[in-house]
Protein backbone atom coordinates (compact mmCIF):
# COMPACT_ATOMS: atom_id res chain seq x y z
CA UNK A 1 0.00 0.00 0.00
CA UNK A 2 1.79 3.13 -1.18
CA UNK A 3 1.11 6.22 0.93
CA UNK A 4 2.91 8.92 -1.07
CA UNK A 5 2.71 11.87 1.30
CA UNK A 6 5.79 13.22 3.08
CA UNK A 7 6.63 16.24 5.16
CA UNK A 8 9.53 16.91 2.78
CA UNK A 9 11.48 15.10 0.05
CA UNK A 10 14.86 13.76 1.18
CA UNK A 11 17.83 14.70 -0.97
CA UNK A 12 18.39 11.09 -2.17
CA UNK A 13 14.73 10.20 -2.84
CA UNK A 14 13.24 9.59 -6.30
CA UNK A 15 10.10 7.82 -5.09
CA UNK A 16 6.70 9.07 -6.30
CA UNK A 17 5.98 11.19 -3.22
CA UNK A 18 4.00 14.35 -2.48
CA UNK A 19 5.70 16.72 0.03
CA UNK A 20 3.09 18.53 2.14
CA UNK A 21 5.22 20.52 4.60
CA UNK A 22 6.42 19.90 8.13
CA UNK A 23 3.02 20.63 9.73
CA UNK A 24 1.02 18.29 7.47
CA UNK A 25 -1.19 15.52 8.80
CA UNK A 26 -4.24 13.42 8.09
CA UNK A 27 -6.48 15.10 10.65
CA UNK A 28 -8.41 18.18 9.55
CA UNK A 29 -7.64 21.03 9.62
CA UNK A 30 -3.94 20.12 9.37
CA UNK A 31 -2.26 21.20 6.13
CA UNK A 32 -2.60 18.48 3.51
CA UNK A 33 -5.46 16.69 5.26
CA UNK A 34 -7.82 17.22 2.30
CA UNK A 35 -5.21 15.86 -0.13
CA UNK A 36 -4.70 12.81 2.05
CA UNK A 37 -8.45 12.16 2.34
CA UNK A 38 -8.90 12.47 -1.43
CA UNK A 39 -6.08 10.03 -2.09
CA UNK A 40 -7.39 7.51 0.42
CA UNK A 41 -10.72 7.50 -1.40
CA UNK A 42 -8.84 6.51 -4.58
CA UNK A 43 -7.04 3.72 -2.72
CA UNK A 44 -10.34 2.38 -1.39
CA UNK A 45 -11.76 2.55 -4.91
CA UNK A 46 -8.88 0.52 -6.32
CA UNK A 47 -9.12 -2.12 -3.60
CA UNK A 48 -12.88 -2.50 -4.09
CA UNK A 49 -12.49 -2.86 -7.88
CA UNK A 50 -9.74 -5.48 -7.69
CA UNK A 51 -10.47 -9.13 -8.37
CA UNK A 52 -10.76 -11.23 -5.22
CA UNK A 53 -7.93 -13.50 -4.23
CA UNK A 54 -6.68 -15.65 -1.38
CA UNK A 55 -6.36 -14.18 2.12
CA UNK A 56 -3.38 -11.87 2.52
CA UNK A 57 -0.43 -13.31 4.42
CA UNK A 58 1.33 -9.94 4.71
CA UNK A 59 0.45 -6.26 4.32
CA UNK A 60 3.02 -3.46 4.07
CA UNK A 61 2.19 0.25 4.35
CA UNK A 62 5.09 2.09 2.74
CA UNK A 63 5.76 5.56 1.46
CA UNK A 64 6.28 8.33 1.62
CA UNK A 65 5.44 8.66 5.29
CA UNK A 66 2.49 6.42 6.17
CA UNK A 67 2.54 7.83 9.70
CA UNK A 68 0.94 10.97 8.27
CA UNK A 69 -2.26 8.91 8.32
CA UNK A 70 -4.31 8.81 11.49
CA UNK A 71 -4.88 5.41 13.13
CA UNK A 72 -8.57 5.43 12.03
CA UNK A 73 -7.50 6.10 8.42
CA UNK A 74 -5.07 3.18 8.57
CA UNK A 75 -7.74 0.98 10.16
CA UNK A 76 -10.13 1.83 7.30
CA UNK A 77 -7.57 0.66 4.72
CA UNK A 78 -6.98 -2.58 6.61
CA UNK A 79 -10.73 -3.14 6.86
CA UNK A 80 -11.07 -2.67 3.10
CA UNK A 81 -8.32 -5.22 2.45
CA UNK A 82 -9.90 -7.65 4.90
CA UNK A 83 -13.29 -7.23 3.25
CA UNK A 84 -11.94 -7.76 -0.27
CA UNK A 85 -9.39 -10.50 0.34
CA UNK A 86 -9.42 -11.50 3.99
CA UNK A 87 -6.36 -11.55 6.26
CA UNK A 88 -4.71 -14.88 6.99
CA UNK A 89 -4.36 -15.85 10.65
CA UNK A 90 -1.13 -14.39 11.99
CA UNK A 91 -0.73 -12.06 9.00
CA UNK A 92 2.30 -9.75 9.19
CA UNK A 93 1.04 -6.15 9.08
CA UNK A 94 3.96 -3.72 8.67
CA UNK A 95 3.96 0.07 8.85
CA UNK A 96 6.81 2.41 7.98
CA UNK A 97 7.27 5.11 10.61
CA UNK A 98 9.54 8.14 10.55
CA UNK A 99 10.99 9.33 13.87
CA UNK A 100 9.37 12.60 15.02
CA UNK A 101 6.19 11.76 13.06
CA UNK A 102 4.48 9.89 15.89
CA UNK A 103 4.29 9.62 19.67
CA UNK A 104 3.38 6.78 22.03
CA UNK A 105 -0.36 7.45 21.81
CA UNK A 106 -0.27 7.43 18.01
CA UNK A 107 1.80 4.23 18.04
CA UNK A 108 -0.77 2.63 20.34
CA UNK A 109 -3.49 3.62 17.87
CA UNK A 110 -1.66 1.97 14.99
CA UNK A 111 -1.16 -1.21 17.00
CA UNK A 112 -4.82 -1.25 17.98
CA UNK A 113 -5.72 -0.89 14.30
CA UNK A 114 -3.87 -4.12 13.55
CA UNK A 115 -0.23 -3.21 12.88
CA UNK A 116 2.15 -5.79 14.39
CA UNK A 117 5.46 -4.86 12.73
CA UNK A 118 7.10 -1.44 12.34
CA UNK A 119 9.91 -0.31 10.02
CA UNK A 120 11.59 2.75 11.52
CA UNK A 121 13.29 5.03 8.98
CA UNK A 122 16.23 6.17 11.08
CA UNK A 123 18.99 6.35 8.38
CA UNK A 124 21.54 7.83 10.82
CA UNK A 125 22.07 8.82 14.47
CA UNK A 126 24.26 11.78 13.49
CA UNK A 127 22.43 15.14 13.45
CA UNK A 128 24.77 16.64 10.86
CA UNK A 129 24.31 13.63 8.58
CA UNK A 130 20.52 13.76 8.97
CA UNK A 131 20.48 17.45 8.07
CA UNK A 132 22.69 16.71 5.08
CA UNK A 133 20.21 14.07 3.91
CA UNK A 134 17.30 16.48 4.13
CA UNK A 135 15.69 14.47 6.94
CA UNK A 136 13.24 16.11 9.33
CA UNK A 137 14.13 14.14 12.46
CA UNK A 138 17.30 14.21 14.57
CA UNK A 139 19.21 11.60 16.54
CA UNK A 140 17.31 12.24 19.78
CA UNK A 141 14.01 11.63 17.95
CA UNK A 142 15.32 8.32 16.63
CA UNK A 143 16.42 7.15 20.07
CA UNK A 144 13.09 8.10 21.62
CA UNK A 145 11.08 6.37 18.89
CA UNK A 146 13.21 3.22 19.13
CA UNK A 147 12.60 3.18 22.87
CA UNK A 148 8.83 3.22 22.34
CA UNK A 149 9.07 0.34 19.87
CA UNK A 150 11.25 -1.68 22.24
CA UNK A 151 8.66 -1.19 25.00
CA UNK A 152 5.84 -2.29 22.69
CA UNK A 153 7.83 -5.38 21.69
CA UNK A 154 8.64 -6.27 25.29
CA UNK A 155 4.99 -5.84 26.27
CA UNK A 156 3.73 -8.09 23.47
CA UNK A 157 1.86 -5.34 21.60
CA UNK A 158 4.36 -5.55 18.71
CA UNK A 159 5.67 -8.74 17.10
CA UNK A 160 8.79 -7.20 15.58
CA UNK A 161 10.37 -3.99 14.38
CA UNK A 162 13.12 -2.98 12.01
CA UNK A 163 15.58 -0.08 11.82
CA UNK A 164 16.72 1.39 8.49
CA UNK A 165 20.24 2.80 8.07
CA UNK A 166 22.12 4.12 5.03
CA UNK A 167 25.79 3.38 4.39
CA UNK A 168 28.12 4.93 1.83
CA UNK A 169 27.09 8.49 2.67
CA UNK A 170 29.11 11.59 1.72
CA UNK A 171 32.21 11.89 3.85
CA UNK A 172 31.60 8.58 5.63
CA UNK A 173 34.61 6.61 6.87
CA UNK A 174 34.98 3.31 8.69
CA UNK A 175 35.23 4.86 12.15
CA UNK A 176 32.06 6.88 11.75
CA UNK A 177 30.14 3.93 10.33
CA UNK A 178 31.30 1.60 13.12
CA UNK A 179 29.92 4.11 15.63
CA UNK A 180 26.58 4.16 13.78
CA UNK A 181 26.34 0.38 13.74
CA UNK A 182 27.14 0.05 17.42
CA UNK A 183 24.49 2.61 18.33
CA UNK A 184 22.00 0.58 16.30
CA UNK A 185 23.02 -2.69 17.95
CA UNK A 186 22.64 -1.09 21.40
CA UNK A 187 18.96 -0.48 20.62
CA UNK A 188 18.49 -4.21 19.91
CA UNK A 189 16.09 -3.95 16.95
CA UNK A 190 15.07 -7.47 15.89
CA UNK A 191 15.69 -6.51 12.25
CA UNK A 192 18.08 -4.12 10.50
CA UNK A 193 17.95 -2.93 6.88
CA UNK A 194 21.22 -1.36 5.75
CA UNK A 195 21.03 0.25 2.33
CA UNK A 196 23.79 1.61 0.12
CA UNK A 197 23.24 5.19 -0.94
CA UNK A 198 22.25 5.21 -4.62
CA UNK A 199 22.35 8.34 -6.74
CA UNK A 200 19.06 8.51 -8.64
CA UNK A 201 18.61 10.90 -11.60
CA UNK A 202 16.81 14.10 -10.77
CA UNK A 203 17.47 14.01 -7.03
CA UNK A 204 19.21 16.79 -5.13
CA UNK A 205 22.15 14.47 -4.48
CA UNK A 206 22.51 13.60 -8.17
CA UNK A 207 22.52 17.28 -9.09
CA UNK A 208 25.17 18.05 -6.46
CA UNK A 209 27.26 15.13 -7.63
CA UNK A 210 27.10 16.36 -11.23
CA UNK A 211 28.39 19.75 -10.04
CA UNK A 212 31.24 18.09 -8.11
CA UNK A 213 29.74 19.09 -4.76
CA UNK A 214 29.14 15.58 -3.38
CA UNK A 215 32.10 13.42 -2.42
CA UNK A 216 31.06 9.80 -2.01
CA UNK A 217 33.16 6.83 -0.79
CA UNK A 218 35.02 5.09 -3.61
CA UNK A 219 34.35 1.47 -4.55
CA UNK A 220 37.04 0.06 -2.25
CA UNK A 221 35.78 1.98 0.77
CA UNK A 222 32.22 1.02 -0.14
CA UNK A 223 33.17 -2.66 -0.04
CA UNK A 224 34.96 -2.13 3.28
CA UNK A 225 31.85 -0.47 4.72
CA UNK A 226 29.71 -3.43 3.68
CA UNK A 227 32.21 -5.90 5.15
CA UNK A 228 32.24 -3.91 8.41
CA UNK A 229 28.44 -4.03 8.50
CA UNK A 230 28.52 -7.80 8.11
CA UNK A 231 31.20 -8.23 10.77
CA UNK A 232 29.54 -6.02 13.40
CA UNK A 233 26.01 -7.36 12.89
CA UNK A 234 27.08 -10.99 12.63
CA UNK A 235 28.99 -10.68 15.88
CA UNK A 236 25.83 -9.28 17.48
CA UNK A 237 23.79 -12.32 16.39
CA UNK A 238 22.10 -10.97 13.26
CA UNK A 239 21.72 -13.28 10.27
CA UNK A 240 22.49 -11.79 6.86
CA UNK A 241 19.54 -13.22 4.94
CA UNK A 242 19.48 -10.76 2.00
CA UNK A 243 21.98 -8.27 0.58
CA UNK A 244 20.62 -5.32 2.58
CA UNK A 245 18.84 -7.13 5.41
CA UNK A 246 19.83 -8.66 8.73
CA UNK A 247 17.60 -10.23 11.36
CA UNK A 248 17.68 -11.98 14.69
CA UNK A 249 16.29 -15.54 14.53
CA UNK A 250 12.58 -15.51 13.68
CA UNK A 251 12.47 -11.84 12.62
CA UNK A 252 13.18 -11.91 8.87
CA UNK A 253 10.64 -9.81 6.97
CA UNK A 254 8.02 -12.19 5.60
CA UNK A 255 6.69 -9.50 3.28
CA UNK A 256 10.01 -8.70 1.62
CA UNK A 257 10.82 -12.37 1.14
CA UNK A 258 7.79 -12.60 -1.15
CA UNK A 259 9.48 -10.26 -3.65
CA UNK A 260 12.77 -12.12 -3.51
CA UNK A 261 11.15 -15.55 -3.92
CA UNK A 262 9.33 -14.59 -7.13
CA UNK A 263 5.88 -15.11 -5.61
CA UNK A 264 2.96 -12.83 -6.50
CA UNK A 265 1.73 -9.77 -4.66
CA UNK A 266 -0.87 -7.04 -4.83
CA UNK A 267 0.15 -3.39 -4.97
CA UNK A 268 -2.15 -0.41 -4.48
CA UNK A 269 -1.64 3.32 -4.92
CA UNK A 270 0.16 5.71 -7.24
CA UNK A 271 3.48 4.33 -8.40
CA UNK A 272 2.80 0.92 -6.83
CA UNK A 273 3.67 -2.23 -8.75
CA UNK A 274 1.52 -5.34 -8.52
CA UNK A 275 2.31 -8.84 -9.76
CA UNK A 276 -0.45 -11.09 -8.42
CA UNK A 277 -0.05 -13.59 -11.29
CA UNK A 278 3.59 -13.08 -12.16
CA UNK A 279 3.08 -10.25 -14.67
CA UNK A 280 4.03 -6.82 -13.33
CA UNK A 281 1.67 -3.87 -13.63
CA UNK A 282 2.83 -0.44 -12.46
CA UNK A 283 0.40 2.30 -11.51
CA UNK A 284 0.97 5.88 -12.72
CA UNK A 285 3.38 7.91 -10.59
CA UNK A 286 1.28 11.07 -10.08
CA UNK A 287 -2.04 11.52 -8.29
CA UNK A 288 -3.72 12.98 -11.36
CA UNK A 289 -2.59 10.19 -13.66
CA UNK A 290 -3.46 7.58 -11.03
CA UNK A 291 -7.00 8.99 -10.71
CA UNK A 292 -7.37 9.01 -14.50
CA UNK A 293 -6.12 5.41 -14.68
CA UNK A 294 -8.69 4.29 -12.09
CA UNK A 295 -11.45 6.04 -14.06
CA UNK A 296 -10.69 4.02 -17.21
CA UNK A 297 -12.85 0.96 -17.88
CA UNK A 298 -11.06 -2.20 -16.82
CA UNK A 299 -8.75 -0.55 -14.29
CA UNK A 300 -7.56 -2.36 -12.31
CA UNK A 301 -7.57 -5.38 -14.63
CA UNK A 302 -10.04 -8.06 -13.63
CA UNK A 303 -8.05 -11.05 -14.80
CA UNK A 304 -5.06 -9.96 -16.87
CA UNK A 305 -2.03 -12.15 -16.34
CA UNK A 306 -3.72 -15.14 -14.69
CA UNK A 307 -2.28 -17.40 -17.36
CA UNK A 308 1.23 -15.98 -17.05
CA UNK A 309 3.99 -18.52 -16.30
CA UNK A 310 5.33 -16.26 -13.57
CA UNK A 311 8.18 -13.83 -13.15
CA UNK A 312 10.65 -13.87 -16.08
CA UNK A 313 13.88 -15.78 -15.57
CA UNK A 314 16.13 -12.71 -15.48
CA UNK A 315 14.04 -11.17 -12.68
CA UNK A 316 13.98 -14.43 -10.74
CA UNK A 317 17.77 -14.58 -10.95
CA UNK A 318 18.19 -10.95 -9.89
CA UNK A 319 15.96 -11.20 -6.86
CA UNK A 320 16.85 -14.78 -5.98
CA UNK A 321 20.59 -14.20 -5.81
CA UNK A 322 20.01 -11.33 -3.38
CA UNK A 323 19.08 -13.96 -0.80
CA UNK A 324 21.56 -15.85 1.34
CA UNK A 325 20.21 -19.21 0.10
CA UNK A 326 20.44 -18.20 -3.57
CA UNK A 327 18.47 -20.12 -6.22
CA UNK A 328 18.05 -23.62 -7.60
CA UNK A 329 19.59 -22.87 -10.98
CA UNK A 330 18.62 -26.13 -12.79
CA UNK A 331 14.99 -25.67 -11.74
CA UNK A 332 14.88 -22.02 -12.86
CA UNK A 333 16.43 -22.80 -16.23
CA UNK A 334 14.02 -25.71 -16.73
CA UNK A 335 11.05 -23.41 -16.02
CA UNK A 336 12.37 -21.13 -18.77
CA UNK A 337 12.62 -24.04 -21.21
CA UNK A 338 16.42 -24.26 -21.03
CA UNK A 339 18.22 -27.57 -20.60
CA UNK A 340 21.55 -28.87 -19.25
CA UNK A 341 23.53 -27.28 -22.09
CA UNK A 342 22.42 -23.82 -20.94
CA UNK A 343 23.46 -24.66 -17.39
CA UNK A 344 26.95 -25.65 -18.56
CA UNK A 345 27.25 -22.51 -20.70
CA UNK A 346 26.18 -20.25 -17.84
CA UNK A 347 28.61 -21.92 -15.48
CA UNK A 348 31.42 -21.26 -17.93
CA UNK A 349 30.33 -17.64 -18.32
CA UNK A 350 30.52 -17.12 -14.56
CA UNK A 351 33.73 -19.11 -14.06
CA UNK A 352 35.81 -16.09 -12.88
CA UNK A 353 33.40 -15.40 -10.01
CA UNK A 354 33.25 -19.10 -9.14
CA UNK A 355 37.04 -19.47 -9.08
CA UNK A 356 37.36 -16.44 -6.80
CA UNK A 357 34.84 -17.89 -4.37
CA UNK A 358 32.32 -15.08 -4.94
CA UNK A 359 29.72 -17.38 -6.51
CA UNK A 360 29.28 -20.80 -4.93
CA UNK A 361 27.64 -23.83 -6.49
CA UNK A 362 26.46 -26.35 -3.92
CA UNK A 363 24.52 -29.12 -5.63
CA UNK A 364 21.63 -27.47 -7.49
CA UNK A 365 21.88 -24.24 -5.49
CA UNK A 366 23.83 -21.24 -6.75
CA UNK A 367 24.46 -18.51 -4.21
CA UNK A 368 26.73 -15.54 -3.65
CA UNK A 369 29.24 -15.96 -0.84
CA UNK A 370 28.75 -13.92 2.32
CA UNK A 371 29.95 -11.23 2.66
CA UNK A 372 32.34 -10.92 -0.31
CA UNK A 373 30.04 -12.25 -3.04
CA UNK A 374 27.01 -10.29 -1.85
CA UNK A 375 29.15 -7.15 -1.61
CA UNK A 376 30.23 -7.53 -5.24
CA UNK A 377 26.90 -8.85 -6.50
CA UNK A 378 26.48 -6.22 -9.23
CA UNK A 379 29.23 -7.76 -11.36
CA UNK A 380 27.65 -11.21 -11.28
CA UNK A 381 24.17 -9.84 -11.89
CA UNK A 382 25.32 -7.77 -14.88
CA UNK A 383 26.90 -10.88 -16.42
CA UNK A 384 23.70 -12.84 -15.84
CA UNK A 385 21.62 -10.17 -17.57
CA UNK A 386 24.01 -10.09 -20.53
CA UNK A 387 23.80 -13.88 -20.83
CA UNK A 388 19.98 -13.84 -20.66
CA UNK A 389 19.70 -11.18 -23.36
CA UNK A 390 21.74 -13.43 -25.63
CA UNK A 391 19.25 -16.27 -25.09
CA UNK A 392 16.24 -14.19 -26.17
Amino acid sequence: MHIPFCHRRCFYCDFPVVPLGDRAGGEAPAPGSASIAAYLSLLLQEIAASPPGPPLATVYFGGGTPSLLTPPQLAALLAALSCRFGLAPGAEISLELDPASFDQDRLAGYLQAGVNRVSLGGQSFDDAVLAGLGRRHRGADLLEAAGWLAQALAGGALSSWSLDLIQGLPGQDLGHWRCQLRQAIALAPPHLSVYDLTLEPGTVFAQRHDRGQLQLPDADLGADLMELTWAELSAAGYGHYEISNYALPGHASRHNRVYWSGAGWWGFGMGATAAPWGERLARPRTREAYADWLAQPGSPPASAGQACPGMPLDERLLVGLRRREGVSMPALLAQAGLGPAALVALRGRLAPWISEGLLRIEGPRWRLSDPAGLALSNGVLRELLAWWQEQE
